[in-house]
This record gives C-alpha cells, sequence and structure tokens, in this order.
C-alpha cells in the first residue's frame, strides 16, 4: 500500500479506520452531549429567569391596594389606576382581571378579547392562588405568564396577570447555541485535522517500514530506512531495522564466505585423496615408496576432511542446541599436557617455538575430556596457524585460591599467547561469531571458535581473548575446578617436562 492510497482510503482502512472510530467518533459524540447539555442548561437558565421575573411582580401590597381602591371606586377604576402606574411595562405586559375571567385591562392599552386564560383557571382552582403558564399567544408569540388571585376577605375580587415575552429570549438562547456549535465544531474539524495529521506521521513510516522489511526478506539487504523526523519510538525502530539490516547483511556475507571456504576446505582434501588415488592405481605395486607416500597424504588429508565435518555437525548441534557433554571427573591441565605433546611434533615441523609453563598440582573437575581436548587443539591450532616460522607459542596456567576461605571451587586460568599477525579491535568482538574469519587467506571454516567459547561455557568457565595487529593473541580460558587443599599458588609455577624437551 502506498501512500497516495492510504490517503484515499482514510476513514476505512487500518489505523486510519482504528482512529477515526475511536477518536473521532468519540470526540464528536462528547460534543454532541455537551452542546445538547448546554442547551437544556441555557433554556432552563432563560426560562427560569423570565419565571423568576412573573413570579416577584406580585406582592401583598398590589393586593391590598385593589382592596383599598375597590371601596371607595369600582374595580375597573382600581385596575386602570395600577396599570397607569406600573413601571415595567417595557419588559413585560400586566393585566387585570375580574372574577370571571375578563380582562378589565392591560398595560398595552389595546382591549384583550375573552379567551381561555390557562394559568387563570388553574390559580382559581388551586390553594395557592398562584399558577405559571408557558404557551402562546394570540399572535403566536412564546410566553411566560403568572397569574396571582386577589382576595378580600373571603371573596375573589379579581386577579393580575404578568406576561413576559419569550421571543427574545429564544433569540438570545439561539444566538447562544449558535455560537457554542461553531466553537464546538472549530474544536472537533481541529482535533480531527490535527489527529489525520499525527496518524500521518505515524502511518507514514510504518508504509516505509513495510517496504524496507519486505524488500529484505527478498533478499536486497541494501534497504534502509531514511532518518526521521522525530525522535521518538518510530525513529528508535527505523534505527533498530537499519541496524538489523547491517547485521543480517554482515551475516549473509560471512554465511556465503563460510559456504566459500568450507567448500575449499573439503575440496582441497577431496582433490588430493583422488589425485594420490588414481595414482596409486596407476603404478600399482610398481613403486612402493610412491604408494607409502601417496597413503600418508589420504590419510592426512580424509583426517582434514573429517575435522571440518565435525566442525560442522558441533555447529549444527549449537544451532538446534543439541550439544551434549558426558561428564566425568578429570584432571583439566592433564587434558592439556596430552595435547601439548600432540603439538610437540608440529613446533618442530614449522619451525615455532612452543614453551609451556604449568603448575604441577592436580586440576580436578567434572567435564567432558573429549570435548575439554577439543578446546585446547582448537585453540592451540589457531595460534600455530597464525604465527609464522620463528616466532613463539606460550602455554602457562596458574591456579586461583578460592574466593573466599570456606569455598570449594579454585579457578584455573589457561594462557595461550602467540606472536602471529593479531587481531584488529574491531574484528576482536567479532572472532566469536559463527562462520567469522579474521583472515580469509588462512585455512579453516571459521566457526572452531564459536564451538570452543560454546563448550567452554557449557563446563562453566569463560574464555578472553586479547590481541594487537602486528604484535599477537592471547586466549585466556578460566574453568572452575576442585579446590585441592595444599596446592602450589598461582605464583609457584614449575616449569613442565614438555617445555623442557621442546628448549
Amino acid at each position: 500500500m502506498n501512500e497516495t492510497t492510504a490517503r484515499k482510503g482514510l476513514p476505512l482502512t487500518g489505523i486510519y479506520r482504528r482512529w477515526f472510530t475511536s477518536g473521532p467518533v468519540l470526540i464528536m459524540t462528547l460534543l454532541f452531549f455537551v452542546f445538547v447539555a448546554v442547551f437544556i442548561l441555557g433554556r432552563y437558565y432563560y426560562r427560569s429567569a423570565a419565571d423568576s421575573a412573573v413570579r416577584t411582580m406580585y406582592s401583598n401590597s398590589v393586593e391590598t391596594f385593589f382592596a383599598a381602591e375597590s371601596e371607595n371606586t369600582s374595580f375597573e377604576e382600581a385596575a386602570r389606576q395600577y396599570v397607569e402606574s406600573f413601571e415595567d411595562k417595557d419588559i413585560m405586559d400586566v393585566w387585570v382581571i375580574d372574577p370571571n375571567g375578563h380582562v378589565v385591562v392591560s398595560s398595552s392599552g389595546f382591549p384583550i378579547a375573552d379567551q381561555t386564560i390557562p394559568d387563570f383557571e388553574e390559580a382559581m382552582n388551586n390553594k395557592t392562588g398562584t399558577a405559571n403558564h408557558h404557551g402562546k399567544n394570540t399572535f403566536g408569540e412564546p410566553i411566560s405568564a403568572c397569574t396571582h388571585i386577589m382576595q378580600k376577605g373571603d371573596t375573589t375580587i379579581g386577579a393580575v396577570r404578568y406576561v413576559v415575552s419569550l421571543k427574545q429570549t429564544n433569540r438570545q438562547i439561539a444566538r447562544i447555541l449558535l455560537a457554542l456549535l461553531v466553537v464546538l465544531l472549530a474544536i472537533g474539524l481541529f482535533m480531527i485535522a490535527s489527529g489525520i495529521a499525527f496518524i500521518d506521521s505515524i502511518v507514514t513510516p510504518i508504509q516505509q517500514i513495510n517496504e524496507v522489511t519486505k524488500r529484505i526478506a527478498g533478499g536486497d539487504m541494501s534497504a534502509r530506512m531514511e532518518p526521521q523526523e522525530y525522535e521518538d519510538e518510530i525513529s528508535e525502530l527505523s534505527e533498530n531495522i537499519n541496524f538489523m539490516a547491517d547485521e543480517l547483511s554482515s551475516t549473509d556475507k560471512m554465511k556465503n564466505d563460510f559456504i566459500s571456504t568450507v567448500s575449499h576446505e573439503m575440496k582441497t582434501p577431496l582433490t588430493a585423496i583422488k589425485g594420490w588415488a588414481e595414482t596409486i592405481q596407476a603404478v600399482g605395486d610398481t613403486d612402493p615408496q610412491l604408494t607409502k607416500r601417496g597413503m600418508e597424504v589420504i590419510i592426512q588429508e580424509a583426517s582434514r576432511l573429517t575435522g571440518v565435518v565435525e566442525d560442522l555437525l558441533d555447529l549444527s548441534k549449537i544451532v538446534n542446541g543439541r550439544m551434549t557433554l558426558r561428564y566425568e571427573k578429570i584432571d583439566i591441565l592433564a587434558e592439556l599436557d596430552e595435547t601439548i605433546y600432540v603439538f610437540k611434533d608440529r613446533s618442530m615441523r614449522e619451525g615455532i617455538e612452543l614453551i609451556y609453563n604449568v603448575p604441577h598440582v592436580p586440576a580436578p573437575a567434572e567435564g567432558d575430556p573429549n570435548r575439554i581436548n577439543q578446546v585446547f587443539v582448537n585453540i592451540l591450532d589457531n595460534a600455530f596457524k597464525y604465527t609464522e616460522q620463528g616466532g613463539k607459542i606460550t602455554v602457562f596456567a596458574e591456579l586461583l585460591p578460592p574466593e573466599t576461605e570456606d569455598g570449594d571451587k579454585s579457578t584455573l586460568r589457561v594462557f595461550v599467547e602467540d606472536t602471529g599477525c593479531g587481531i584488529s579491535k574491531e574484528e576482536l568482538p567479532k572472532v566469536r561469531t559463527k562462520f567469522y574469519k579474521s583472515n580469509i587467506s588462512s585455512r579453516g571454516s571459521g566457526i572452531g571458535l564459536a564451538v570452543v567459547d560454546e563448550i567452554v561455557k557449557m563446563h562453566g568457565g569463560t574464555m578472553d581473548i586479547q590481541s594487537e595487529v602486528g604484535v599477537g593473541t592471547c586466549v585466556i580460558l578460566s574453568f572452575p575446578v576442585d579446590y585441592v587443599p595444599g596446592a602450589a599458588p598461582e605464583t609457584e609455577t614449575e616449569t613442565n617436562e614438555v617445555e623442557q624437551e621442546l628448549s
């Protein structure tokens, strides 16, 4: 989906639809209820004010006035005097009604035709002698009226009716509601517009993320997110996607290099094996020396091929979490001794000095002897692989006492130093990564250190690597071992017999 499609389907698709149904709909509903509430309250307020005005016009003095005046003059004359002296003619009408319901006089000056007056009839029939009425007059104008019955003793002498027009009041209410409606609509439109802009600022990068991830999933490792305008979660997600793409690209490159390396590692011994097998077949028994040499090469290359296959199997077990160890009681230093003896001939053959110095104490631990031997073989093989003729490899160990007085575990640290080419600071964190090779030209599959690191961890140990280009590399292996009271401390190491032989 591109940006244009998303905008055309604004209220109907995806996040826009979810936002529209939960945002603007809710906002407009809320504004509608606010409008209705203001309308009801405003109408009630203004009508209450009008009702209060017509109710408060009447007082006992009005009734006293008519009672006094009617003794000297007629009721009609008293009514005229009262209407003429009424001071609020400009805001309301006042009617004087006789006991029969006929309007005697009104402040408008026009005669009032006989008509049904609901509030007068109600006031005549209730105990309070007062009644209110909302309705329309004979001209269709909305009014609020209040009638008060006047008594003289037990005799009804008439009534006074106050009438207020609600026309201006209703107009005022309409103006206020119109202004409120405009304000509410403006607020609603502003919130919707700002909401659309905000949602758009989220949807657009999400669409870009979808496109980039699709390209990456399709094998385009060059796809990257553009820098985002705001520093927020979307920006962080974009940066993480770019980081993921970089890592995938790096991993993909390492995988391709690994396939190329493993193919070469397997092709070379297979070619040698095939070549020597054909040679032996061709010469038959005529040249025993050539046959013996060929068999030695075939065995050597087959062992090399076996090592590559074993590395692949170990990698598969690590990836699938199926690598297991056969634990038994072993002496880690004894396993190191055996490995050193294996590499003694190689050091002489390649012209590399091998120095071996460990303490003459046991280092008992629960472990898999074959896997421990694999660790030492791999580390030493790497040291020889990257050290040129005339260089030096030093292997020494130290036994650290328990960290606490009552501890039952010591720490054995084995150091393997070489004077090889070294590893750069940029590549050093990657050397334990699967498939990674710091030197493409050297033989090997590039998965040995990843396997070694996993084996060491499974024995409760750690592997640290320190290196400097042009100086060499030091691999430090640490293993927890059983504490043996009386064992020589780390400063009292003795030269091993192997070192004496090599020197």
